[in-house]
């Protein structure tokens, strides 16, 4: 159910609440189309659950000037005094420029997860990276197959960032595409062994936020991953973990490659056609 109000929007899912706030906007058809964005973006998380993770977020957009040329130069999820996604867009970025960018979806993203602190930041955006582009692919902002192009780029900046410190206390700038990429493949290699056994990332996150969650939720990463495990009952989330905390270089993918039916080299993604692979990349990108 969506509510609105002048510079608002409340939006319910189960018994999550999310607010959308627009700020110093006085063109109010560019106000409403502002909001119509974020709240598209935010329902992407519907996709995956049928509650919005918290039971209350305020999302703020705000105008800013910057020599970034996306139409979302910045985006941040603050967990101070409850949960705030903030947004800043260009003042030139079209409706169809917002809907291509993976800003929000991302930001939008890291809801499903507690505070994961400094150690913890591959896990959260990890997830973040993976999702916004399977969420994207759910609600019809890019087809399937652009979204496994997406991620397999990312991946590919990821492996092509310098090894060095365990993932764990990666850090600095060179280090950036590899916290979030190598992030992203410990969720997918989680996805893949729970839809294995019949279940998925989806189920297991969304029963983690109805026992577990709330907007003031802090976790090291290995409680997180147990806490996981306890939801899950297999401890799959736990040995991924120290694998991937220790890991100095980027993680192998070739076995998930193979499990999707995805071959490249490097440029060009290739697709399986017509076998379990190719049931399985439907069902990932599928809405739950």
């Amino acid at each position: 159910m969506t509510q609105a109000f002048a510079g608002e929007r409340i939006l319910h899912a189960g018994s999550g609440r999310l607010e959308i706030v627009v700020n110093g906007i006085d063109d109010p058809a560019r106000e409403a189309m502002l909001q119509q964005w974020a709240e598209e973006a935010a329902k992407t998380l519907l996709t995956a659950s049928d509650r919005f993770p918290l039971p209350r977020v305020r999302a703020v957009v705000r105008e800013t000037d910057s020599r970034d040329p996306s139409p979302v130069p910045w985006g941040q999820t603050l967990r101070r005094d409850g949960v705030a996604v903030l947004l800043y867009v260009r003042p030139d970025a079209t409706l169809e420029q917002l809907r291509d960018d993976w800003t929000a979806v991302h930001e939008f993203s890291h809801l499903m997860h507690p505070y994961l602190g400094r150690e913890g930041r591959w896990m959260a955006e990890g997830l973040a990276s993976y999702y916004q582009n399977v969420l994207r692919a759910r609600a019809g902002l890019m087809s399937p197959d652009e979204a496994w192009r997406r991620l397999d780029a990312g991946f590919g900046r990821g492996r092509g960032a310098p090894a060095g410190r365990p993932l764990s206390s990666a850090k600095g700038r060179g280090a950036t595409m590899r916290i979030y990429w190598a992030g992203a493949a410990y969720w997918l290699h989680a996805d893949l062994a729970l839809r294995e056994r019949g279940s998925s990332l989806d189920t297991v996150l969304s029963a983690y936020a109805r026992c577990c969650l709330s907007d003031r939720s802090e976790s090291t990463p290995l409680g997180f991953a147990q806490a996981l495990d306890r939801i899950d009952g297999h401890g799959m989330f736990v040995r991924l973990y120290r694998k991937y905390a220790a890991a100095t270089a980027f993680p192998d993918l070739a076995a998930a490659y193979r499990a999707l039916g995805l071959s490249g080299n490097g440029t060009t993604l290739r697709f399986s056609q017509g076998d379990a692979a190719a049931r399985l990349r439907t069902t990932i990108m599928r809405a739950r």
